[in-house]
């Protein structure tokens, strides 16, 4: 029983910068691994970065070096601090979270990146 809400999408200028939030709320103790998805109209949904309980880290090739995934165990919080925006990064970006073998999302929250 977790809820997530994300928060920080908006719009930037290609080169600029945006974090997003994700706010785990309810039962959101012992959550192993928190991902970050995006998908853009008529795309597949894919992964950008992942985090787990540990500190461990995952992310896609098309971010690296400019998207930085964290958690904040003690605040239930995880963050996506993302650098250079390029257009192809403007997508709806989602917050995933694993508890107790349950999958759980956030709504999405909308990245525009504007050439």
């Amino acid at each position: 029983q977790v809820q997530l809400v994300e928060s920080g999408g908006g719009l930037v200028q290609a080169g600029g910068s945006l974090r997003l939030s994700c706010a785990a709320s309810g039962s959101s103790f012992s959550i192993n691994i928190m991902t970050w998805y995006r998908q853009a109209p008529g795309k597949q949904r894919e992964l950008v970065a992942k985090i787990s309980s540990g500190g461990s880290t995952n992310y896609a090739d098309s971010v690296k070096g400019r998207f930085t995934i964290s958690r904040d165990n003690a605040k239930n919080m995880m963050y996506l601090q993302m650098n250079s925006l390029k257009p192809e990064d403007t997508a709806v970006y989602y917050c995933n979270a694993v508890h107790w073998s349950s999958d759980y999302w956030g709504q999405g929250t909308q990245v525009t990146v504007s050439s």
